[in-house]
């Protein structure tokens, strides 16, 4: 048997400005561009991956309408979505994505457990963390 990823899901507020992040800033393909005002979802991914998809979607687009709230509310406090990407040079990734002004949550680090990291906030609030695995 073998198992792997195909898509995760990224709640976001507004599908534009998502969407300049995640094209326009980390270079991702946009694979679907599907829906409307309330119901919109656009996925997108690396090239280089073109077999792993990141879905972004409304807040708790399956969930009931207090449920979203609850999620709205956690999305404001930046505590709700992360993802981990890999990037073959954390330092050039990190000053490429402060330089459009995405939030910063840290600078570059040697992390003790193995990677170069640094995190950033998408314009939704979701945590987008950059690891660089050191070379052997």
């Amino acid at each position: 048997m073998n198992i792997g990823l195909s898509h995760c899901f990224l709640a976001v507020d507004d599908h534009d400005k998502a969407l300049t992040f995640y094209r326009d800033v980390l270079g991702f393909e946009v694979r679907n561009d599907v829906g409307s005002d309330t119901m919109r979802w656009i996925t997108v991914g690396p090239p280089t991956q073109p077999d792993v998809d990141i879905v972004l979607e409304p807040p708790g687009a399956e969930a009931s309408a207090a449920d979203q709230e609850t999620i709205r509310d956690l999305m404001a406090k930046g505590v709700f979505g992360r993802l981990v990407l890999a990037t073959d040079d954390v330092d050039a990734t990190f000053e490429h994505i402060r330089a459009v002004g995405a939030e910063v949550i840290h600078e570059p680090i040697d992390q003790p457990w193995g990677p170069r990291d640094c995190a950033f906030r998408d314009p939704a609030g979701n945590v987008l963390r950059f690891n660089q695995v050191p070379a052997h």
